[in-house]
Formats: C-alpha cells, sequence, structure tokens
C-alpha cells in the first residue's frame, strides 16, 4: 500500500506536469486578427500602376518580387506573404476605393507602403479608425509620425519637411545672397518640402524667395512655370517636382540655357526614371540628398548590402530596372517589413503589428547609406531620419558633406 506522503509527492508531481503542459500549451497558443492565419499574412497596397505618376510603382512592384522570393524561401515564420496591390491612379477617391476593398474584401492584416501624400491622407482616418496598421507609407509628409493622434499610421522615408530644412540651410551657408526660385506641387506634398524651408528662413523668405510657381498633378507640362522662374532672375531653383515633372524641367532648362544652382527634391533622384530620360549632361551639377545607397555607383561594388540587392535583383527581379532608385527602396521597406513579421511571432495581431514597428532599434536593411539604420519607437514613427547632400556629375551621384538630419 503507498504510503501518504509518497502519494502526495506523486500527486505534486502530476499537478507541476500539468501546470507545465498547460503553460507550454499558453506559450504555443497562436493569436491571429483578419489576414493572417497559420499559413499565410495578408499585406495590402495601393499604388499607381497607371497616370502621370506611374513610374512610382517600380517600388510596388520589387516589393512583390521581394516578397516572392521570402516564400520561396519558406515564408515568414513559417506562413507565406499573400501580398494584394491594386492601382489608385494617384487618384484620392480611386485609393478610398481600393483601400476598403483591401480591408473589408480581400480582409488584409495591414497596409504597407501605399504611396502617396494625397492618396495616403485621404484613408489616414478610415485606417485608423478601423485599427489598421497604415505602415511604411511611401511618401515623405511629416504627417506620417504623429502616434498621439494616428497610432495606426507610420511613414518610413525621411520627411519632406525635414527634406526642405536640409535645402535651406545649405542655401544659407553657401550661397548667403541668393535670388530663389521654387516650383512646387500645388498639394500636401509640395506645400511640405516648403513648409520645411519656411522653418529655417523665417522672416527672410519674402527677400530670398523671388519667384514662386505651382503645377498640379495632371498637368500636361511645366514648361511655362520655367519660363517664368527663369525671367524672375533667379540664381537658385529649388524644383519640388515628381518624376516626369522633374525631367521636364531639367529638359527645358537646358533648352533655355537657364543654369541656377539647381536643388532637385530626392523624389525625384532616380538616374534611371528621370535623370537619364532628361539627359545626363542636363542633369549635371544637379544638387539633392541621399539615404540609399546609389546602385549605379562603382564605390558599392564590393559592398555587403549592395550585392545581397544585386543578387536578389538578377534571381526574382531581373526585369527591374537596377539604375532606378525605386527598386532600392522597395527592397529596403520590404526588407523592414518582413522584419516587422518576424519580430510578431505568432502573434499575428494589428496591435502587435504595430508594436513591434515601433521598436526597431538600429535595424540595416542592406541598400541604406553607412551611418543611417531603421529606428523606431511608441513615440518615434520615422524610421529613417538621416540624410547626406551629394551632386551629380554627370555620370553618377556623389556623396559630400556629413551626414545630416531635417528633423
Amino acid at each position: 500500500m503507498e504510503q501518504p506522503r509518497t502519494a502526495a509527492l506523486r500527486l505534486l508531481a502530476l499537478a507541476a506536469t500539468a501546470l507545465a503542459a498547460s503553460a507550454s500549451s499558453a506559450l504555443a497558443q497562436k493569436t491571429y486578427d483578419p489576414g493572417a492565419s497559420d499559413t499565410e499574412i495578408k499585406v495590402g497596397n495601393t499604388t499607381p500602376y497607371s497616370g502621370p505618376v506611374s513610374p512610382y510603382s517600380l517600388i510596388a512592384k520589387t516589393e512583390a518580387a521581394y516578397f516572392r522570393m521570402i516564400n520561396e524561401k519558406g515564408g515568414v515564420n513559417g506562413r507565406k506573404i499573400k501580398y494584394i496591390s491594386y492601382d489608385d491612379a494617384y487618384s484620392p477617391p480611386k485609393t478610398v476605393e481600393q483601400t476598403r476593398k483591401l480591408v473589408e474584401s480581400d480582409e488584409v492584416l495591414l497596409m504597407f507602403s501605399a504611396l502617396g501624400t494625397p492618396t495616403n491622407t485621404a484613408v489616414q482616418k478610415y485606417l485608423n479608425g478601423k485599427g489598421v496598421p497604415q505602415l511604411f507609407i511611401s511618401t515623405g509628409g511629416s504627417q506620417w509620425g504623429n502616434p498621439k493622434q494616428f497610432p495606426w499610421t507610420m511613414g518610413y522615408t525621411p520627411t519632406y519637411r525635414g527634406e526642405g530644412r536640409i535645402y535651406a540651410r545649405y542655401i544659407l551657408q553657401n550661397h548667403p545672397g541668393a535670388k530663389v526660385a521654387i516650383l512646387y506641387q500645388n498639394d500636401d506634398y509640395g506645400k511640405d518640402y516648403l513648409a520645411g524651408f519656411k522653418d529655417v528662413v523665417g522672416e527672410k523668405y519674402g527677400k530670398l524667395v523671388v519667384a514662386e510657381a505651382t503645377y498640379e498633378g495632371n498637368d500636361p507640362t511645366i514648361d511655362s512655370q520655367i519660363l517664368r522662374l527663369q525671367a524672375s532672375g533667379a540664381d537658385v531653383f529649388f524644383n519640388v517636382t515628381t518624376a516626369k515633372f522633374a525631367a521636364q524641367s531639367i529638359k527645358k532648362m537646358a533648352e533655355i540655357n537657364w543654369k541656377p544652382v539647381h536643388l532637385l527634391n530626392s523624389v525625384s533622384s532616380s538616374v534611371g526614371s528621370v535623370l537619364k530620360p532628361a539627359g545626363f549632361e542636363n542633369a549635371k551639377g544637379i544638387i539633392s540628398v541621399a539615404y540609399l545607397k546609389d546602385a549605379t555607383d562603382p564605390q558599392w561594388k564590393d559592398d555587403p548590402g549592395y550585392k545581397e540587392w544585386s543578387a536578389f535583383m538578377d534571381k526574382y527581379f531581373p526585369e527591374g530596372d537596377r539604375a532606378n532608385s525605386f527598386t532600392v527602396l522597395g527592397f529596403c521597406t520590404a526588407r523592414t517589413l518582413v522584419r516587422v513579421l518576424e519580430q510578431a511571432g505568432d502573434t499575428l495581431t494589428r496591435a502587435n503589428v504595430m508594436k513591434q514597428a515601433a521598436d526597431l532599434k538600429d535595424v540595416e536593411v542592406g541598400m541604406l547609406l553607412p551611418g543611417v539604420t531603421v529606428n523606431t519607437s511608441p513615440t518615434d514613427y520615422f524610421p529613417v531620419e538621416k540624410e547626406q547632400l551629394q551632386r551629380f556629375n554627370g555620370e553618377r551621384w556623389e556623396l559630400f558633406g556629413p551626414i545630416v538630419t531635417g528633423e
């Protein structure tokens, strides 16, 4: 007959085993929101595959290729990424329609890297009201880093407003007596750059800036604006335009032999989609900022990050334009999202996705410039904030000066 003490010990051991099994079960429990399962993670995107800014769709195409690579290698924690990307033609009403479809019909876990300031603005309140992550937006609007008001929205690239401050400081330091002409798109994107410029020059703005011109995103040409700005006598030109209009402006300036100091926003600094169509000789001397490695620059040929990007392009996106910075940006954003999803583990809820996105510490994604890493926190929703000035030498960009921030 079993002694009472022995029986008690055996019961205690059984209880401990049961408790351990229960704890193990709890730890192994998987938690999902719509768009996630044991086998799949649905990621939504809108981008302009058609319309005047369709060249930017290369970012989404690169992201799609990156996710194909991840899926071929087994996915994220055993789950394949289903990337659903729709054309919004850079039209806010269309963005609203497509975003609602992605959330309510396709039931994506999150929205990722949707392109455009006016387009993302149109769905920001909707997504925040629904508690759907609006993650790593493909635009530098300063409103994408306001976690108190919009806790479900996070940008990725350095802000347009911060970039505007960098150019203003450059002008004041290097061309203090300048007469500045500014061209910008008449929407939140263009006005953000202008606001950053004004942050730095303040009351000097009226004296420093001798001419301003705007254009609409669906305008056929900006030739008349360039002629008007040249007539102002400006010797510094701050050019805030998207790819199509940037190429037009560079060509027109060469045609009329207008040669001011030319500051071009980084949105349109792509060698492949802007400078090459505009003519390398025409683009010589243009100044911009960079946070990405220029894939056309031979200085990176032995760089591990470049080699990784190049191998990815060779195998998974051979038709992609290797001279275009959009393929570099798409690689970086997609790789950062994969890091967030890895950190989320088996708790694939929308709240945990945002929690992990706000907990990135010195993350290197290969094709950011040396000294530039991804950093976020619950109060810092600007993942990439550092940049460096660069000048186009007629063949490629040359970096100069220190790493700077406009924030």
